[in-house]
């Protein structure tokens, strides 16, 4: 059912915490399911991400998302993490079960809301990205039909 990349970033989950003073925060859920995910970035002055955390309540899935997330945006730019999709973050993991889809989408949300947190207390802004949403449950529907 699950890729060995998924139980590896389950049961050995990167970038597990918080970060005191983060440079943004990003909290994100899904009322369906009950999983809720927040990032903390440390970006420093250049636009770079140096440091990325996660805290996860949900499932397996939503914890190896958060992981393989984190992974993924870590040493890159702001610019750059806007390109972490879910699509990204599954592929990354090798899959997930269509019912899991909405976790890799709750990750790209996560990471979008906690970029938008930095962009406003930076008065700066990053190119591409929507004010984030504190739901994932309606883009759900529209991320789940087209797998």
């Amino acid at each position: 059912m699950y890729s060995e990349k998924v139980m590896d970033h389950f049961y050995n989950p990167r970038n597990m915490g918080e970060i005191e003073d983060a440079s943004g925060v990003g909290t994100v859920g899904n009322a369906k399911c009950g999983d809720i995910m927040r990032i903390y970035l440390d970006v420093d002055d250049g636009g770079v991400i140096r440091d990325v955390k996660f805290k996860t309540f949900g499932c397996g899935a939503a914890v190896a998302t958060s992981s393989m997330a984190t992974e993924l945006v870590k040493g890159k730019s702001v610019q750059e993490a806007m390109q972490v999709t879910n699509k990204a973050v599954m592929e990354a993991l090798d899959g997930l079960p269509p019912v899991k889809v909405h976790c890799s989408l709750l990750a790209e949300e996560a990471i979008h809301a906690a970029l938008w947190d930095y962009a406003q207390k930076n008065n700066i802004v990053i190119e591409g990205l929507q004010k984030p949403v504190g739901d994932i449950a309606e883009k759900e529907e529209d991320v789940t039909e087209s797998y």
